[in-house]
């Protein structure tokens, strides 16, 4: 093909792009350059958008966004409603990371009682849901190769003491290990900081759970941004409980913005976790300091220059 005819084509995709049709022409046309991105534009450690955050310069369409997320160099998404959507859906969504060579990060394992007291209470009724929704959740990963599923067991039973509470979840989590073990599955429990209702708030609590249950799929979800929160000394206690933290999140405090719009140095965070030698998922667990397009591209500028730690 001579230059002219090329650069012919080029603006034809372009074109076809701008109103909105991509044809399978153009995705062939814009294939090399994701080879290239592949080679010279990822990140040291895997950070992982979500939908949404990249809809204006990326498209409304999730999977056109995941695309646009490929090219600007991620190779992980997490998707926390994932369980909620269609089979259909769900299988364009795999068959798509498949293509790309990207990973899907955590999707939460939700079966209506994640914000509510429930799994504390030791009630039958709460952990044969729980089990339930874990082999709902085992059928969905299959659909996109998950690994690591995000699991929350609800709030304090305030008429119950610390220990009874503990002992109900740890019964509880080892039902749902027993699921996913076989499966090659991570449940990742994730302390929060949204309410003090949340039975599970600081890192010490859930690596506690993670012991008693002595489960490979059963491990710690460490959110820098809540766990600044709750307790703060963040590498201190990554390290006490390193041995159970199977996945990362990420978000600035305050505020639960990109890196570089509160307090913590995360340049110095991601240094010491790449040191550590982790190789799993960085989840982007927070929305764009600023709206619109500009607001996308400062997030991806923020992440090209926390990421630069080597």
């Amino acid at each position: 093909m001579d230059r002219v005819q090329f650069l012919r084509n080029s603006f034809i995709a372009s074109a076809s792009l701008l109103a909105g049709s991509i044809s399978n022409a153009d995705a062939s046309a814009r294939q090399p350059a994701r080879n290239q991105t592949r080679k010279t534009n990822t990140f040291n450690l895997d950070y992982a958008p979500h939908e949404g955050m990249f809809s204006n310069r990326g498209g409304k369409n999730f999977l056109d966004q995941i695309r646009f997320m490929h090219d600007q160099g991620f190779r992980s998404i997490e998707d926390n409603g994932y369980l909620a959507r269609s089979a259909d859906e769900q299988s364009k969504i795999g068959d798509l990371l498949a293509k790309l060579g990207m990973r899907m990060g955590v999707f939460v394992v939700d079966g209506g009682d994640n914000w509510k007291v429930s799994l504390t209470t030791g009630k039958q009724e709460f952990k044969d849901h729980f089990v339930a929704t874990c082999r709902r959740s085992v059928e969905a990963a299959k659909r996109c190769n998950a690994k690591w599923l995000t699991v929350v067991p609800g709030f304090q039973e305030r008429k119950l003491p610390t220990g009874v509470q503990m002992a109900n979840v740890v019964d509880a989590m080892r039902a749902g290990a027993a699921v996913f073990e076989p499966e090659g599955l991570i449940m990742v429990l994730e302390t929060l900081s949204d309410t003090p209702e949340l039975f599970l708030q600081q890192t010490h609590q859930t690596y506690n759970v993670c012991k008693a249950v002595n489960s490979p799929s059963c491990k710690i979800l460490y959110d820098i941004y809540h766990m600044q929160r709750t307790e703060g000394d963040l590498i201190v206690n990554m390290d006490r409980c390193w041995e159970e933290i199977a996945y990362i999140q990420i978000g600035d405090n305050p505020g639960r913005k990109e890196p570089g719009t509160g307090e913590i140095n995360y340049k110095n965070v991601f240094r010491h976790i790449f040191d550590k030698g982790y190789k799993g998922v960085m989840g982007m667990e927070h929305s764009n300091s600023t709206p619109g397009a500009a607001g996308e591209s400062k997030v991806i500028s923020a992440y090209r220059e926390v990421d630069q730690f080597i």
